[in-house]
C-alpha cells in the first residue's frame, strides 16, 4: 500500500486529504471489498493520528463505503447482488430523467456534440483499468450535469463512490463489456433524434444489462 504520507499539512487540510487519500484506496481497489482498515495500521501509513484516521472512515461509512464488521471493524463495503441491483435501478432512474431534461432543452445539440467527444474519450481508453473506468464514469457525469438539474447531479454523485466499488470487484472481461463506447452510443443516438421514449429505455436497458453482468460474474 503507498498511501502518501501528510503530516506536515495542517490539521484542517490534514483531515480532507486523510479522507481524499483512503477514499482514493478504496475506490481505486487498493483496498478491495471485505479488506479491514485498522486505524493503527492507517495512521501509521498516512503519518496522522488514529483520531483523524477515524474521521476519515466516519465520512467514508456515511458514504457507503466501508462497513462494521466483526467485533465492530470497519471493513471496505462489499455490496450484494440485490444492492447492486437497486443502485442501477437508482442510476436509471436518474439518468433517465437526465435525457428526458437534455432533449427538452434548446441547447441539445450541443449537449449531443459534448457527448460525442465523450464517446470519443471511452473509444480511446484502451485496455487501462482507471482509464477506462474516469472514462466511463466520465460519460455518465457529463449525462447529468447537460441536464442542468444541479440536485440530479447531487443525487448521481452520491452514489458515484460505491459505483466504483461495484466495477472494481469486476473482472476485466467484464468491466471492458460494461464500459465500450457501443453499449453508451445509443444513448447518444436517441438524444440526437429527440427522441425521449427511446433515450429513457435505452438508458434502462444499459443499466438493466450492468446489473445482470454484474450477478452472473458473482454467481460463478
Amino acid at each position: 500500500m503507498s498511501l502518501e504520507q501528510l503530516s506536515s499539512l495542517d490539521r484542517s487540510t490534514l483531515r480532507e486529504r486523510a479522507l481524499a487519500a483512503l477514499r482514493s484506496a478504496v475506490t481505486s481497489g487498493q483496498y478491495r471489498p471485505g479488506d479491514h482498515l485498522g486505524e493503527v495500521d492507517l495512521a501509521e501509513r498516512l503519518g496522522v493520528s488514529r483520531g483523524t484516521v477515524r474521521e476519515a472512515l466516519r465520512h467514508l461509512q456515511q458514504e457507503g463505503l466501508v462497513s462494521p464488521g466483526a467485533r465492530g471493524m470497519l471493513r471496505v463495503r462489499a455490496l450484494s447482488v440485490t444492492e447492486v441491483a437497486e443502485l442501477f435501478r437508482v442510476r436509471a432512474a436518474l439518468e433517465g430523467l437526465a435525457v428526458a431534461e437534455i432533449i427538452a432543452r434548446p441547447d441539445r445539440q450541443v449537449a449531443v456534440q459534448q457527448l460525442r467527444a465523450a464517446l470519443a474519450a471511452l473509444a480511446g481508453a484502451g485496455d487501462d483499468f482507471g482509464t477506462r473506468l474516469r472514462a466511463d464514469l466520465g460519460f455518465h457525469l457529463l449525462l447529468c450535469q447537460l441536464s442542468g438539474n444541479s440536485m440530479l447531479v447531487d443525487s448521481w454523485r452520491h452514489l458515484e463512490g460505491r459505483m466504483q466499488v461495484t466495477v472494481m470487484s469486476l473482472d476485466p472481461p467484464s468491466w471492458g463489456a460494461m464500459t465500450s463506447e457501443d453499449r453508451h452510443a445509443p444513448i447518444v443516438d436517441a438524444l440526437e433524434r429527440a427522441d425521449v421514449s427511446a433515450a429513457v429505455a435505452v438508458v434502462h436497458e444499459h443499466m438493466r444489462r450492468a446489473a445482470e453482468q454484474y450477478a452472473d460474474v458473482h454467481s460463478r
